[in-house]
């Protein structure tokens, strides 16, 4: 079920958030986030691999850091 997968941003405007992710598995996972902020965007960059991917240790989550503002 895709959104099973959280971003764990940090750095820049977003800094601390969890998201939802829109992937089945991680490898699905996209490299870049460009999200909406303010009048424009934020991008994050995949920073490391996912954590907790075993079955009963919770969410997976995937850290991404912020690159930069357009």
């Amino acid at each position: 079920m895709a959104g099973n997968i959280l971003g764990r941003l940090s750095g820049g405007p977003l800094d601390g958030q969890i998201i939802p992710l829109q992937a089945d598995d991680v490898t699905q996972v996209e490299e870049e986030l460009v999200l909406p902020w303010d009048t424009g965007h934020v991008v994050y960059r995949k920073a490391g691999a996912a954590e907790n991917t075993g079955e009963h240790d919770g969410p997976t989550t995937v850290p991404y850091r912020f690159d930069t503002q357009m």
